[in-house]
């Protein structure tokens, strides 16, 4: 159905991936597609142990002395979908669907974060009509769940020293530096009691919220479901007593949780208090979040009893704890306005046997505030004796504003378009940065058409903005300086 798109040969290979599962840490299926493809174009290519894939090609005649460029794309994608869909993200294709402009999927996120930069490598190494110099194109795995491809990258696993990365998400814009991150996991231990049968059980849910990048998308004033959630339970605990059964909210350390469910028990007396006051928090929320969130639902009725609750002194320390924990923007940089210099995302709680494990993620561009955000969250936990852990983290990317392919890249799109792109430093983690550790002699720009909603089933690609990213590509790989 994608056919009729162009650039068609970029299109072509999308369509083939969208059929591929490749969730992050189970990507066999796509690296086994690529070697596939590599092997029918007589491309040489390798893969080291992380399974990381490099397909290289020669240059075009006449430009065989031009730089080597690196183009690298990540081949896993985040997994999220509505919670009413049956989709099956290791066997099931995505359904791609058009709306005007925009490309969606059916119930899921489209994975074009990173799909579609890996399309137009394909379509790179397949072509037969595209000037340029001798050409790496870089496949790394698993980076959604903590950049691991990245971090394992073999050393001297690519020659090139100017590397272009394909997971930017607004066409018109270059890239040149991103924050660093870091997970911060609390396990809160609990007794299983037994379930008060003479009280009522209610299922409280607050759905319909965008969710989004908790990078890219962390300052836009979207709702966390699971901070609502906790509102309606501090709530309801306050004020009637409650007893907890269950509490279920986001999936993804890196995705603002559009969903959070619980299950709590109240007595006859209040039940209907506690209705009503869960339809009128519900109006606040949706008065607060007007502009940002106009599809926010909390729906609460009495359901079916439970196994058991938890047991009353680790509620009310969990309540209090997810409560307290910071979510959204801490400081916004000092060097590049509008820019976001440090975050955290509260990003998912979930009850797995006797404990109860809330991931977190933080983000900076500055390491001393990375950590200091991250040792914040920790302490909220710390302060109600749960098992903290924290992990070694991945380093930003230093913007270098006198890269050498910033400015052919700036000049391309300027003779291009007839106007300047605009050079920026991105909040999100990109695995530049671990790149530039390995490979310190690196010259880097990341860019990407653009995209909305990513992380979420809301994600959508920019259709026209594909082939504006398509050119401006080739016009840089025209334009790259002899060695």
């Amino acid at each position: 159905m994608l056919s009729h798109l162009k650039p068609e040969l970029v299109w072509k290979y999308f369509e083939e991936i969208l059929t591929i599962p490749r969730p992050s840490k189970k990507e066999e299926k796509i690296i086994e597609y690529l070697i596939q493809f590599a092997t029918k174009h007589n491309l040489p290519y390798k893969k080291d142990k992380a399974g990381n894939l490099l397909i290289t090609k020669p240059a075009t005649s006449g430009m065989e002395t031009l730089k080597t460029v690196v183009l690298q794309s990540h081949v896993d994608m985040v997994c999220e979908k509505n919670s009413d869909s049956t989709h099956d993200f290791e066997k099931d294709p995505i359904i791609p669907v058009i709306d005007g402009d925009w490309l969606k999927a059916k119930e899921t996120t489209l994975g074009a974060d990173n799909g579609i930069g890996v399309a137009i490598q394909l379509a790179i190494l397949a072509s037969n009509h595209i000037q340029h110099g001798p050409i790496e194109c870089l496949f790394t795995v698993d980076e959604e769940t903590g950049l691991t491809g990245a971090f394992a990258l073999q050393e001297n696993f690519f020659s090139g020293n100017i590397l272009i990365n394909l997971d930017s998400e607004d066409e018109g814009e270059i890239f040149i530096g991103c924050a660093g991150g870091k997970d911060t996991v609390a396990a809160i231990r609990f007794e299983k009691k037994k379930p008060p049968r003479k009280q009522i059980p209610l299922s409280i849910s607050v759905t319909g919220l965008r969710g989004g990048h908790s990078g890219d998308d962390i300052h836009k004033g979207y709702a966390n479901a699971i901070k609502l959630l906790t509102r309606i339970l501090f709530h309801v605990q306050e004020n009637y007593g409650l007893k907890l059964a269950n509490i279920d909210g986001g999936n993804l350390r890196n995705a603002i949780p559009r969903e959070a469910f619980a299950t709590i028990y109240v007595t006859h007396e209040v039940v209907e208090k506690v209705k009503t006051d869960i339809h009128r928090l519900y109006e606040i929320f949706k008065d607060e979040y007007k502009h940002t969130e106009p599809n926010i639902k909390v729906e609460v009725k009495e359901t079916e009893h439970t196994e058991f609750i938890i047991d009353k002194r680790t509620q009310a320390k969990l309540i209090y704890a997810l409560y307290a924990c910071p979510h959204g923007v801490i400081a916004w940089s000092q060097d590049m306005p509008g820019l976001v210099e440090t975050s955290t995302n509260l990003a998912s709680v979930k009850i797995k046997k006797n404990k109860i494990e809330v991931t977190t993620s933080q983000r900076s561009s500055v390491e001393s505030a990375k950590s200091d955000i991250a040792n914040m969250v920790a302490s909220v936990f710390h302060l109600i004796k749960a098992d903290v852990k924290q992990g070694n983290g991945y380093p930003g990317w230093k913007p270098n504003t006198k890269s050498e392919i910033l400015k052919i890249a700036k000049r391309a799109y300027r003779d291009l378009f007839d106007k300047d792109p605009k050079v920026k430093a991105i909040h999100a983690g990109l695995e530049c940065g671990l790149f530039l550790e390995k490979y310190p002699q690196l010259d880097m720009i990341s860019i990407g058409p653009t995209m909305r909603g990513v992380h979420s089933p809301d994600e959508k690609l920019h259709i026209p903005s594909v082939e504006l990213f398509w050119n401006f590509l080739l016009e840089i790989l025209k334009n790259i300086p002899k060695e």
